[in-house]
């Protein structure tokens, strides 16, 4: 249950305190060594700025098992977000390619010949000027669910990279965590579903939406 702010891997200016430094600490030598040197254990990833659960591999078997999964799609990975404006359908799918935005490299974008990228959303709660939604992704695009939603004209409440006006007081970066996975066991073939409560940054947020504290 990654917090916010934390990197998940080494990166150029992102050294140290990663969820990679924290899973060596954990796990000792215990990591797959599937994802390299500086990814050891890291089957995916989430956004520094977005919480929740991602999934680590502790032998190269189980690494295999679940990159397996995530490629035919049968590991679900379920988030939670708050979008800005109110979306008129209570469910939908954004299908649209995603690859490198052609006037800034930083940034990702719905672009012709991208990768193939599938989200599917509906939602939770409306509040005014702002909708809580679930999100379901059959693929794993960088920064998909951003992108997909501001594509459709409903960027990440705090998501001011990819199209919000503003940050939001008391919440860092985008509004975004990941509440659920769905995946087989590498060995039993189990299918498991495990859940986080949400953020408290998110969490806060909805019940000052909601008109408490």
């Amino acid at each position: 249950n990654k917090p916010v702010g934390m990197v998940v891997h080494p990166a150029p200016g992102h050294s140290g305190g990663t969820l990679v430094n924290a899973l060596l600490h954990h796990c000792g030598s215990s990591l797959s060594g599937v994802g390299g040197e500086l990814r050891p254990g890291i089957v995916h990833r989430i956004d520094r700025d977005t919480s929740g659960l991602l999934i680590a591999a502790k032998n190269d078997f189980a690494h295999q098992a679940l990159s397996t999964q995530l490629q035919d799609h049968s590991l679900r990975r379920t988030y939670e977000a708050v979008v800005l404006g109110n979306l008129r359908a209570d469910s939908g799918t954004v299908d649209a390619p995603i690859g490198r935005c052609p006037s800034d490299r930083k940034k990702m974008a719905v672009v012709p010949g991208g990768r193939p990228a599938v989200t599917h959303w509906e939602v939770l709660e409306r509040f005014p000027g702002c909708t809580h939604i679930r999100c379901r992704l059959e693929t794993g695009r960088t920064h998909q669910i951003r992108v997909h939603m501001a594509h459709i004209g409903h960027p990440l409440l705090g998501d001011t990279v990819y199209g919000a006006r503003r940050a939001v007081p008391g919440l860092t970066g985008q509004c975004l965590h990941a509440v659920a996975l769905t995946f087989r066991h590498p060995r039993t073939g189990e299918e498991l579903t495990v859940s986080c409560p949400l953020d408290e940054e998110f969490a806060a947020l909805l019940r000052k939406l909601r008109g408490g504290a």
